[in-house]
This record gives C-alpha cells, sequence and structure tokens, in this order.
C-alpha cells in the first residue's frame, strides 16, 4: 500500500520537474544528462531521512551539485574528443505536436542554442554561478553552497561570466531569423555560391560536431564564402538526396532542419542523422551548427 506522505512527495516533486530540467539542461546542455540528474535528484529525495523545510531549493542544491560533477566529466571526454564540442540539441516538431517536457526546458530565450553555446565557453563554476544566480534567482549563499565556496567568490564567478558572455548577440526574434534560414536554405538547394554567401553574414561561422563519425568541419570554418564552400562540397559529397531529405523542426524553439540519415553507394559517402541549428545577426545567417555525433541526439523528439 502507498502511503498519503509518498504520494504527496511524489506530486511536489513532480511539480518541480519542468524547473529542475529547465536548471539542468542550462547547466550541463545535455539532454541525457538533465534527465539523468533529475531522476537521481529524485532517487536522493526519495532515500534522505532529513527535514526538508524548502524543497525547491534542496532539489536545486542537489540538481545543481550533480550537474557541476557532470561538466567535469564532460571536461574530460573532450581531452580526447575528435573536432569541436557542441551541446545537445533539443529538437521538437516544426508543427504542433504531443507535449514534451523537453518544451519548457527550451520556451525562454536563453535556451536558444546560440546561447547554450556561448555557456559551453565558461568555465563550470562561471557557468553554474551565472545560470544559477542570473536565470534562476538562486541567491549567492546557496551557489556558495553547491561550490563549496564563500558567497562572495560565486559572485565573481558570475561576474567572470558576464563578462565573457556580453558579446554575445541576442538571439534573432522569431521571423527574422525564419526568413534568414530559409533564405541559406533555399540558396544551397539551388547550389549557387553567390546566393550562399548573400545569405551569410560576414564573419559566419560553421561547426561541425560528429566525434569522427561522418564528414563535418573538424575546426570552425570563419568567413562567409568559406561557410559557403564548406557546405556546397558537403552536399556534393553526399548528393542532392540529403538536402531534399531534410525537414523543417524546432531547434531549441527556433527554424532548423533535421536530416534523416543517408545510405550512399559506399561507407564514406553515407550520412548518419544530424541536426542543423542557426543563429542570425543582420538579418543574415551568422553561424551554423552541424550536429552530426549521435550521442548529441537524446533530445530529438519528432
Amino acid at each position: 500500500m502507498v502511503r498519503d506522505d509518498e504520494v504527496s512527495g511524489v506530486e511536489a516533486f513532480e511539480r518541480e520537474r519542468p524547473r529542475l530540467l529547465s536548471v539542468a539542461y542550462r547547466l550541463t546542455g545535455s539532454v541525457a544528462d538533465a534527465e539523468d540528474a533529475v531522476q537521481e535528484a529524485w532517487l536522493r529525495l526519495h532515500r534522505t531521512d532529513a527535514e526538508i523545510r524548502d524543497l525547491q531549493a534542496w532539489l536545486t542544491r542537489v540538481v545543481s551539485r550533480i550537474c557541476l560533477d557532470r561538466l567535469g566529466s564532460a571536461a574530460r571526454r573532450r581531452e580526447t574528443y575528435v573536432g569541436q564540442w557542441l551541446p545537445e540539441p533539443v529538437v521538437r516538431p516544426w508543427e504542433q505536436a504531443a507535449p514534451d517536457p523537453l518544451d519548457v526546458v527550451v520556451a525562454s530565450e536563453e535556451a536558444r542554442f546560440g546561447a547554450l553555446v556561448v555557456l559551453d565557453r565558461l568555465t563550470p563554476p562561471q557557468r553554474v554561478a551565472l545560470v544559477l544566480h542570473d536565470a534562476f534567482g538562486v541567491p549567492f549563499e546557496e551557489i556558495g553552497h553547491v561550490l563549496g565556496l564563500s558567497a562572495q567568490a560565486a559572485r565573481q564567478h558570475a561576474s567572470r561570466a558576464r563578462r565573457a558572455t556580453a558579446a554575445a548577440p541576442e538571439p534573432a526574434p522569431d521571423p527574422v531569423h525564419e526568413e534568414a534560414v530559409g533564405r541559406f536554405l533555399a540558396a544551397l538547394a539551388a547550389g549557387d555560391l553567390a546566393a550562399v554567401v548573400a545569405a551569410l553574414h560576414p564573419e559566419a561561422t560553421a561547426t561541425g560536431d560528429a566525434n569522427g563519425t561522418t564528414s563535418t568541419a573538424l575546426n570552425v570554418i570563419t568567413g562567409a564564402e568559406k561557410v559557403a564552400r564548406f557546405y556546397l562540397g558537403l552536399l556534393a559529397r553526399f548528393g542532392d538526396g540529403a538536402l531534399e531529405a531534410a525537414r523543417p523542426v524546432r531547434v531549441n524553439g527556433q527554424l532548423g532542419v533535421w536530416l534523416p540519415g543517408i545510405a550512399g553507394p559506399e561507407p564514406r559517402l553515407s550520412s548518419p542523422p544530424r541536426v542543423g541549428g542557426f543563429t542570425v545577426l543582420e538579418g543574415r545567417v551568422a553561424a551554423t551548427f552541424d550536429v552530426a555525433n549521435p550521442e548529441k541526439h537524446a533530445g530529438v523528439r519528432l
């Protein structure tokens, strides 16, 4: 028989789950790690005999500490990672679909894919301090407990993080984003180099993440013409079917593309599924993100 206090505990935890998922995803940039952290928090809550006066604060602290450990593990993985490292995107159907817990996670502008890429450049303590304080209103004294530091040290980490991210542009409004990405994809489909270059910001970048599983950019490509030639070359390698099979999706809430796997005549001409994300600046595509590592697809919910 299930006790009344167990039922109320489950209900209280479920009320906190969306917020906890949002915290964990912003902290780790990983859907898999975020879901694992929230599940582990539930298990610790179920096992604890301690009196909990503020459930939200207790759970936030537990999830944040778990995520801090995951950030350390991710840093060690990066040392042997092939090519660039990108966050895990949250991919949802373009048209309205059945609700998913991840919808809440990417509802705010702070969870746009480009914003997560910027967070990835911070140290783990900086990221934890910035996200917990600025996005979720956690006091610095509490953040200090998470980091094992004083409140003043936690405040300094947040300050350094703000300076490091100050130059990052705000996400473009959805209509501007969609028009720019649509123009870029149409130019690619036409194979028109000049049109592709015109659709890109002069300082556009292309970042790929495949960990050696398929062809993508090993290093960040910078400059409109170089980015245009890279993508046209990639399409030439995999064939017209690669882009023809692409479907519009929401990548962290904004227009992106999902490309199902392409089976080529030989392994080197085959492509696994991949996610294309974008940031837009001044009405043109300023950054492209090719997430082709299947281990980074835990957030693909189509």
